[in-house]
């Protein structure tokens, strides 16, 4: 007898996944993070959002984009406490996943186990172009990636890199408009081998 599909019963599997929402800066990852989080509370499903504790940029206890829009989060100091704060809620979102630390990746398989729909976007690399902090775990695990691009600053191609425009070594820098811009590859490229 052959094996097929219709020869397995289905099984009522919880329905957990982790969704990925990755990209530069100014390309529209909190905003698309926001919008998925805001259908499920449309859906009625019970939503809980957590960002970094450091993330102050806009307002201490909400995730907001650069467009001002805006849902109520829980900021956290460590991965760990998604973990508690997060166990008896459906979905959850977290938002700059980036300055998470590296056991973010482990949190979020714990929780899709678990049936929760996670939702995680991020920064996939860093303003010298390499993968940013937990997030390439991340982007391994997740059954679904969306990556989103900002437009070029420079000749408006689509760009997929955050460039630091002032001097600074610091790994996290805090910033906007007035430290960074999005950059494709070749000018990004170009700026860099101009240092």
């Amino acid at each position: 007898m052959l094996f097929s599909e219709h020869n397995f019963s289905r099984r009522n599997c919880p329905s957990g996944n982790i969704e990925v929402i990755c990209g530069s800066m100014f390309s529209g990852k909190t905003e698309e993070l926001i919008r998925r989080l805001r259908r499920a509370q449309i859906a009625r499903l019970q939503v809980e959002i957590f960002k970094p504790k450091t993330d102050t940029r806009y307002d201490e206890d909400a995730v907001v984009s650069h467009n001002k829009t805006t849902i109520p989060s829980t900021p956290v100091d460590h991965s760990s406490s998604i973990l508690l704060l997060g166990s008896s809620t459906q979905v959850v979102g977290i938002d700059e996943a980036q300055f998470f630390d590296e056991g973010l990746p482990e949190v979020c398989s714990i929780l899709a186990n678990r049936g929760i729909r996670v939702i995680v976007a991020g920064l996939d690399m860093d303003y010298s172009g390499r993968p940013f902090g937990p997030m390439p775990a991340l982007m391994a695990i997740a059954e679904d990636v969306t990556k989103v691009h900002a437009i070029c600053a420079r000749c408006g191609n689509p760009a997929g890199y955050s460039y630091r425009t002032i001097t600074s070594d610091a790994k996290i820098l805090l910033g906007e408009k007035e430290s960074y811009e999005p950059r494709c590859r070749a000018c990004f490229n170009e700026a860099e081998q101009a240092i």
